[in-house]
C-alpha cells in the first residue's frame, strides 16, 4: 500500500494563529482512498527547514501533499525549496502567467508585479491549475516520492484537490479503496465507549474513536481485502454493543438493527425524521441563548419543519412570550422542571408545531445556588401525547454547558420520533 506523508508550511500554522485544517481534511480524503497516511509534518517559514523536510521526505514516502507556501509574497517558500532540495530550477511557466494576468483582468484590476513569482514553477514540474484563486500548484517527482504542492487556503485546496489531484493519484497509485463504517454517537463519552466495546482485535479492520462535541464516532476502517461477510458481522457486533447511543450510521447500507443509515449531524438526522413524518417544531430557550434555533436553522429546508424560536432570558419574556404562570416562577424559580414544562408547552401552542422544545437552565460562571450549581439544566418536550422533561447536571464551562444542552434537547425529541 502506498506510503502518504502530509506537510504543512507557513509561521501562522506552526505558531497556533491558523489551524491546520487542511491536514487533516486531505488525511480523510486519503484514507477513504485506500491510502496509508504515515504522517503529518508542520514548518514554518524557514527555506533551510523546508529543503531537509523534502530531502526527508522524499527518502521515506511514496507520495507527499504539501498545502501552504505558494503565494506572492518573500515568506511564500514551498516553490524555491523544491527546486532547491531537487535541483529543478524555477523556470518562467508561460501559461500560468497568462492565466494569472487574465483572472486579474476579469476582475478588473492590473496585477501587481509581484504575482509573476506565483508563475515560476520548478523545471519538470507539472503545472496544476486554480480556478479558484490565484497560484497555481504543481506535482514533481523526486527519486522516489510524488510530490504535490498546493495552496494553504482551504477552498482552493479542496476544490484543486478534488478535480486535479485525486484523478492523478488514482492513475500513479491504484489501489482498491479502503471501507469506513462510521457509527456516530450522542450522549456517551469516549471512555464509557470503549468500556462497552472492550478490547478490539480484528484482521483487516482498524477501530478508532473520534470526539466531535457532542458527538463520539466508533470508526471501523476495513482493507480492500475484507470480504462483505466479515465486514457485516463486525458492523453488526459493534453496532449491538453501542446502539442504545447511535444516531445514524455512515459508509453502510445493509438493514442494521434498526438505525438510520443516512449519515450526517444528530440535527440533519432528526430534520429527516420530522420532515418525512410531515411534523413541525417550534422552541423556547433561556440558557442555550437561540442555539437550538441556530443549529435547526442551518439546515438547507428547514422551513419545511421548523416554524419559530423564542428566546425568553428574562422572567417576563417567558410571561409575556410563552404565558409561563408568575407564580410558579415564584415558586419554583426559572431553572426548574415546571418552568421548562410550560415554556416547551406555551411555544408548542402558540406556534400550532406538532413539537415544542423548552430549556432552561445556568450555563455559568455565575448564577448558581447550593442547590442549583453551574450546569443545571432543565429540558422539556411537549408531544401530541403529552410533555417530558429531563433534568441535567452538565460538565464544563459556558461554552461546553450550552453545547451539551443543545444536543440534549435535541436527543430527547429524536428519542421520541
Amino acid at each position: 500500500m502506498p506510503t502518504v506523508e502530509i506537510l504543512s508550511q507557513g509561521d501562522e500554522v506552526v505558531t497556533g494563529q491558523t489551524v491546520d485544517t487542511n491536514a487533516a481534511w486531505l488525511a480523510a480524503q486519503l484514507t477513504e482512498l485506500g491510502y496509508d497516511v504515515v504522517r503529518h509534518t508542520t514548518v514554518g517559514d524557514r527555506i533551510d527547514d523546508l529543503v531537509g523536510l523534502f530531502l526527508e521526505i522524499g527518502e521515506r514516502a511514496d507520495m507527499c501533499l504539501c498545502t501552504g507556501g505558494l503565494g506572492p509574497t518573500d515568506d511564500d517558500l514551498t516553490a524555491p525549496a523544491v527546486a532547491r532540495a531537487f535541483d529543478c530550477p524555477l523556470v518562467l511557466d508561460e501559461q500560468a502567467l497568462a492565466d494569472l494576468i487574465g483572472k486579474y483582468e476579469r476582475a478588473g484590476r492590473r496585477m501587481p508585479e509581484v504575482n509573476r513569482r506565483q508563475a515560476h514553477l520548478p523545471r519538470g514540474s507539472e503545472r496544476i491549475d486554480n480556478d479558484w484563486g490565484t497560484a497555481p500548484g504543481f506535482a514533481v517527482q523526486s527519486p522516489r516520492a510524488w510530490f504535490v504542492c498546493l495552496p494553504g487556503v482551504p477552498r482552493e485546496m479542496k476544490k484543486m484537490f478534488d478535480a486535479r489531484v485525486r484523478p492523478r493519484l488514482q492513475e500513479r497509485f491504484p489501489v482498491p479503496p479502503a471501507r469506513l463504517v462510521t457509527l456516530r454517537t450522542i450522549g456517551v463519552g469516549e471512555s464509557n465507549l470503549q468500556e462497552v466495546i472492550g478490547r478490539f482485535e480484528e484482521p483487516d479492520v482498524v477501530l478508532s474513536y473520534r470526539t466531535m462535541l457532542p458527538e463520539n464516532h466508533v470508526k471501523l476502517r476495513f482493507g480492500p481485502e475484507a470480504s462483505a461477510e466479515h465486514i457485516r458481522q463486525v458492523v453488526e457486533r459493534i453496532a449491538n454493543q453501542v446502539q442504545r447511543w447511535v444516531f445514524t450510521v455512515e459508509g453502510y447500507d445493509e438493514p442494521l438493527l434498526g438505525l438510520d443509515l443516512g449519515g450526517g449531524s444528530h440535527t440533519e438526522v432528526i430534520a429527516r425524521r420530522l420532515a418525512a413524518a410531515g411534523h413541525t417544531l417550534a422552541v423556547a430557550e433561556s440558557c442555550t441563548g437561540g442555539r437550538i434555533a441556530a443549529a435547526c436553522t442551518a439546515l438547507p429546508g428547514a422551513s419545511t419543519w421548523f416554524l419559530e424560536g423564542r428566546i425568553t432570558y428574562s422572567n417576563a419574556a417567558k410571561v409575556a412570550q410563552l404565558g409561563v404562570e408568575p407564580a410558579a416562577l415564584e415558586a419554583h424559580g426559572a431553572v426548574s422542571e415546571p418552568i421548562a414544562r410550560q415554556m416547551a408547552e406555551g411555544v408548542r401552542s402558540r406556534s400550532g408545531a406538532t413539537f415544542g422544545i423548552g430549556v432552561t437552565g445556568i450555563a455559568g460562571p455565575g448564577g448558581a445556588t447550593a442547590d442549583k450549581p453551574v450546569g443545571t439544566v432543565h429540558i422539556a418536550l411537549s408531544t401530541p401525547e403529552g410533555t417530558q422533561h429531563r433534568a441535567l447536571r452538565l460538565p464544563g464551562d459556558r461554552e461546553r454547558v450550552q453545547r451539551l444542552a443543545v444536543a440534549s434537547a435535541l436527543e430527547l425529541l429524536r428519542r421520541t420520533l
